[in-house]
């Protein structure tokens, strides 16, 4: 009974599948850049929540925000309310602060003049907000003054009583003119930080360039306190608006941009080099047609490569470099033959010399030398004999 042969044991299975420690070391990069990002996020979310109030707000205990006056104004018995709404009309004397009147649309803006306030605080008012709220009022740059002033200590210089009172005051920002029923305060080059207009029945608006001095930073100088206290605590009621800062700004309250200080001409001009540039990139980036592979017009034979390259030693009358490439073509065909190891990609010029006078008795290793490592040739004749004698050394080393 014949047993059967074991069968073979079949080679282990290798899985192409990625393990998970190769997709850890492929990811690893991306999850640490992802959780980066979230870690980002999570810290900008985090101090997001910190509110702030804006410049100027009632509300604010900041730097430059206006709640010390406030308080100020509510010890000594005035009642201070914030509003949203500045259209609303008044139960009584009042006066109403608007500390950003340029974000007012023009219908609220009228409302605000038909509502007849005791006496409105208007902060920086740009040209909208004055014509429609202080007539006759501009700002210095309509006038080819300066537009702005820094803010610094500056003498009243001006009959106002609450100006007179405070005397030196922190004041800048935007200047205006007083206009033909204004009285201008704090005079700075060619126009005035503050300026108080009379409208009828003891009622006035105050236009100021800056609330800085408003503000709980720089309250404390110079006279800015009791200017701020005289001119916002002369009625019993004080108003103090909260501007909406999402509502866009009106047309004629937007700061300048560049283009618009650029004639109108100049825009054609700019659509005429963008359309030229257009045109000189799909000139520039044209294809002349698809790619396509070429065969070579022609094969070279090796033969007529060595040929070549001989002419040009030949034109050259390179002889020692010609002398120099057969006779190290020779040695490397020799040294396997007679054993001779490969130094460095050369044989042993003394162990090549010894091996072939041992194989050829009648050849003195001297000759060998002369004949393999001698001398260049020094004309086309001895270049020739040279290639015939390396020929006729390399047969008989072969068949000695």
């Amino acid at each position: 009974m014949t047993v059967p042969p074991p069968a073979a044991e079949a080679p282990p299975r290798t899985s192409l599948a990625p393990t998970p420690r190769t997709l850890w070391h492929r990811a690893r990069w991306y999850l640490a850049v992802l959780a980066a990002l979230l870690i980002g996020a999570g810290s900008v979310a985090a101090l997001g929540q910190d509110h702030r109030y804006p410049p100027l707000d009632p509300r604010s205990y900041d730097r430059d925000g206006a709640h010390a006056v406030v308080a100020l104004l509510e010890r000594q018995g005035l009642k201070a309310e914030s509003t949203t709404d500045p259209t609303a009309t008044p139960a009584g004397p009042d006066t109403l602060v608007l500390p950003e009147p340029d974000l007012l649309s023009p219908a609220q803006l009228r409302a605000v003049a038909a509502a007849r306030h005791h006496r409105l605080v208007l902060v920086a008012p740009g040209p909208a907000a004055l014509s429609a709220l202080a007539p006759g009022i501009r700002q210095a740059d309509d006038t080819g003054g300066l537009p702005y002033a820094s803010v610094r200590s500056t003498p009243a210089e001006c009959a106002l009583p609450e100006a007179v009172r405070a005397g030196s005051a922190q004041q800048g920002g935007m200047l205006y003119t007083s206009g033909s029923r204004g009285q201008g305060c704090y005079p700075r080059s060619h126009g005035y930080p503050l300026v108080s207009l009379p409208t009828g029945d003891g009622r006035d608006v105050i236009v100021l360039g800056s609330g800085s001095f408003l503000s709980n930073g720089d309250l404390t100088e110079d006279g800015d306190a009791a200017l701020a206290l005289g001119l916002l605590g002369s009625q019993p009621r004080l108003t103090w608006h909260l501007p909406d800062y999402s509502v866009p700004l009106p047309e004629s309250a937007r700061t300048k941009s560049f283009g618009d200080y650029l004639p109108s001409g100049w825009h054609w001009a700019g659509y005429q080099l963008a359309v030229a540039a257009v045109l000189a990139a799909l000139w520039r980036g044209r294809r002349l047609g698809p790619v396509i592979s070429e065969n070579l017009p022609v094969v070279v034979r090796a033969a007529e490569t060595t040929e070549g390259r001989a002419r040009l030693y030949r034109r050259a009358k390179a002889r020692g470099r010609a002398a120099e490439a057969l006779r190290t073509a020779a040695a490397h065909r020799l040294a396997p033959a007679l054993g001779v190891p490969l130094r460095a990609g050369a044989p042993d010029p003394d162990g090549l010399c010894t091996a072939v006078a041992d194989r050829l008795p009648e050849r003195p290793a001297g000759d060998v030398r002369a004949l393999l490592y001698g001398p260049p040739p020094t004309d086309d004749a001895a270049l020739l004999r040279l290639a015939d004698d390396l020929d006729a050394l390399e047969r008989q080393v072969r068949n000695p």
